[in-house]
Formats: C-alpha cells, sequence, structure tokens
C-alpha cells in the first residue's frame, strides 16, 4: 500500500479564512431551506417566533447576511492569483495558466449549474465562475494601480446604487403603499413534494442571480480584483509583514460593516428605520459596507493567524483542513440541508424557526471538521476538488524557461 505524497507547506492564513468562511456560509444560507410559511422581505428567515429568533436574525443580517459572498469573492480572487503564481513556478507559461483558469472558471459554472438543479437554487460557484471569466479577461495581466482604479470605478458604481435605493426609500415614503412579507425566492421551492418539480424552479432562479451577483451587482467583481492585490503581495501569506494593513482594514471594515447593515438589524428584531412602503431602502447600503466586511472578516483571520495560528491545536488544523477543500465542504453542506430541510425529504424545514436554523448550520459546519482531518491526515483532495482539478488542468503541460503569469 503506498503512502499519499505529503502535500508541500501552505500558509495557514488563506485557509483558516476559508473555512470560517463556511461557517458564516451556513449561517447565510440554511434559511434558503425553510418553508411552510410567509418569509420576511428582506430576508429568507421566517416571519414571527421567539425574541431569541428575532435576535439571530438580526445578528446574522449585520455580521453574515451581505458580508459572506464579498468575502468570499475576495478569497476567491486572492486564490486565483495564487494558483496563478504556483502554476507559473512548476513551468506553465502564461498561455497555459490562463487556459487553465478559464477552464476552471467554466467548471465552476458547470459545478454551479448541477448544484442548483439538484439541491440548492441559491449556489453562488456559477456567479464566481462567471465573474472569474470576465475579470481575468480584462484585467489579469494588468498592474496594480489599474487594477485598484477599476476596483475604484466598480465601487462607485455600487454606492450610487446605494444612494438609489436610499432616494427611492424617501421618495416612497408616505405613499401608503406598504410591502407585504411573502414566500420567495430559493425558499418557496423547498416547500414542494415533488423533486422533480423543483429542478426546474431551482435552475429558474439560480440563473436569474448569477449574473447579478457575479457581474451586475458589482460587489463581487470589487472583492475578487482586491483579492488579487492582495495575493500579488502576499498579504494573508505573510500577515506578520502587513499588520499596519490589516489590522485598519480589520477594525474598519467591521465596523463600517456592522453599521451599514444595522437598518436591516432592526428591522429583524421590529425597530422600523426604513419607511413601510419600501423596506429594502437601506440594502443597498448593506452590500455595499458588506464589501468592507468581507476584506474586514479576511484582515482579522490572517491577524488570527499570525499572532495565535501556532496554538490553536486540534480546531485551528480542523478549520484549515476544511479551508483547504471548501469546494467539497460548500457542497456538503447543501447535500445535508436540502434532503434534511426540503419537503421532497425529510421537511425539518417547516418545523424550524431562526434560531434552531442557526444551530442545524452549526452542527452541519462542525460535522465537517473531523470529516476534513480525516482527509488531511490522508494528504487528500477533497473530491470534488479533485474532479475541478482534473477539468482544469486538461492537457495543459509546463513549458520550459516559461514567464511568470502574474504580474509584478
Amino acid at each position: 500500500m503506498t503512502t499519499p505524497t505529503p502535500a508541500p507547506p501552505r500558509a495557514l492564513a488563506p485557509d483558516l479564512a476559508r473555512g470560517t468562511m463556511l461557517l458564516f456560509i451556513a449561517l447565510a444560507n440554511t434559511p434558503y431551506h425553510l418553508w411552510g410559511g410567509g418569509h420576511d422581505t428582506l430576508s429568507a428567515h421566517p416571519t414571527g417566533g421567539t425574541h431569541a429568533d428575532q435576535i439571530t436574525r438580526a445578528a446574522i443580517a449585520i455580521a453574515v447576511d451581505l458580508r459572506v459572498y464579498p468575502m468570499f469573492a475576495f478569497l476567491f480572487g486572492y486564490g486565483m492569483m495564487q494558483f496563478a503564481r504556483s502554476r507559473a513556478a512548476r513551468g506553465f507559461d502564461e498561455r497555459g495558466v490562463r487556459t487553465m483558469l478559464r477552464r476552471r472558471h467554466w467548471a465552476m459554472i458547470g459545478f454551479g449549474f448541477v448544484h442548483a438543479a439538484l439541491l440548492f437554487a441559491g449556489d453562488v460557484l456559477g456567479a464566481y465562475g462567471l465573474a472569474g471569466l470576465v475579470l481575468v479577461a480584462l484585467f489579469f495581466r494588468r498592474r496594480d494601480k489599474t487594477v485598484a482604479i477599476w476596483a475604484g470605478v466598480f465601487a462607485l458604481v455600487l454606492a450610487g446604487f446605494a444612494a438609489s435605493m436610499v432616494a427611492g426609500g424617501l421618495f416612497l415614503a408616505g405613499s401608503g403603499d406598504a410591502t407585504a412579507s411573502a414566500d420567495w425566492g430559493a425558499a418557496a421551492v423547498g416547500g414542494s413534494p415533488d423533486y422533480l418539480a423543483t429542478i426546474p424552479a431551482r435552475l429558474a432562479f439560480w440563473a436569474f442571480i448569477t449574473p447579478g451577483q457575479g457581474l451586475v451587482g458589482m460587489a463581487v467583481p470589487v472583492a475578487i480584483l482586491l483579492g488579487w492585490l492582495a495575493a500579488r503581495h502576499r498579504v494573508l501569506e505573510e500577515p506578520r509583514r502587513h499588520r499596519r494593513l490589516l489590522w485598519p482594514t480589520a477594525v474598519l471594515g467591521i465596523a463600517v460593516a456592522w453599521l451599514g447593515a444595522l437598518p436591516d438589524g432592526l428591522h429583524q428584531v421590529g425597530v422600523r428605520v426604513a419607511p413601510p412602503e419600501a423596506p429594502w431602502m437601506f440594502v443597498g447600503v448593506a452590500m455595499l459596507t458588506g464589501v468592507a466586511g468581507g476584506l474586514g472578516y479576511a484582515a482579522a483571520i490572517g491577524l488570527i493567524a499570525a499572532h495565535v495560528g501556532e496554538v490553536l491545536g486540534w480546531f485551528g488544523r480542523a478549520v484549515e483542513a476544511v479551508g483547504r477543500r471548501s469546494l467539497t465542504f460548500y457542497l456538503l453542506q447543501s447535500i445535508v440541508l436540502a434532503p434534511l430541510m426540503s419537503a421532497w425529504g425529510l421537511g425539518v424545514g417547516a418545523h424550524v424557526n431562526s434560531l434552531a436554523a442557526a444551530l442545524i448550520a452549526t452542527a452541519v459546519w462542525c460535522g465537517s471538521l473531523p470529516l476534513a482531518l480525516a482527509l488531511a491526515r490522508r494528504g487528500a483532495r477533497g473530491p470534488f476538488e479533485a474532479v475541478l482539478r482534473r477539468l482544469t488542468y486538461g492537457r495543459v503541460t509546463p513549458v520550459a524557461g516559461a514567464r511568470s503569469a502574474s504580474p509584478a
């Protein structure tokens, strides 16, 4: 019996951030599997419940919702540049690296399509694959200054969208046309007992949100481009050297994000900030400040890795192992939650509210830790990472003396 070759040493912070991110993703996505009643106008959470449910919804609105996918996008962009650098170091030329990235992003869109068709309409893999295809084609070889300028331009567009939503809310205030709660979007799909009938509904929702999240919403392109810049300077691989950048990013980013989502959080506990005619008034602000939150969370985890990463013990190694296999454990969440919650499965989603959903999400994430450690001890990739790797490489081979595929 052969022993798997150990993987080369990797920096702790990026994988620790990805592993932590998956807990946030579970907390954000699990409410979409709930069904059987009306849903809040600003989220997939069911209305009503106890005070504990309301506090849970508020905490998730402030700290998780619209903060997770910019963090995911930042780490996706960071990993994209790490991938290009490592393949260039192994002898792949620029054309080969770009070909592999293109295949990788098409494969992610394919994963997202299947994920949405079979299990979860709110899949984000397709959105990130689409954003990767477009951004690599337009900006991958551009200098830092150019990438930073375009990230700023996209952020300004997002800021304009946020301002227009606030203006629209002010315009509608007092008109008397209040928005009622409804069973909507991905959360409505789980209530159908006919599994086959849910497939087109999930795919229709996925086809709608994929370009919106990946490109039109602008938060994902901004975060990906900033992830490129951070990776070019090895910010997360060398967090001790970048403490002067990471500390203010963590503190200010998280503070701005939580303040930006405060109106939505107050809405969840019955404190009305936006007018009843426009409860969505501050959603754009939450999206804009969510980019700051995604960066702030990544920076905070980088600082944790730099200062106490070596003493995190079993837990830290497990979270890192999950992060190294983030695709597998992202999909595993849906493999567990969709049959558990949906009407075509065990139907648990009709009987739980926000607090119970958060506890279930946390339990699913905790259950992934020993599985990831078992794979790590064997030196094994996650099964979906292995498939993605095969689809990425194809027939591309190293070229002796290849020029670096990532700009300095």
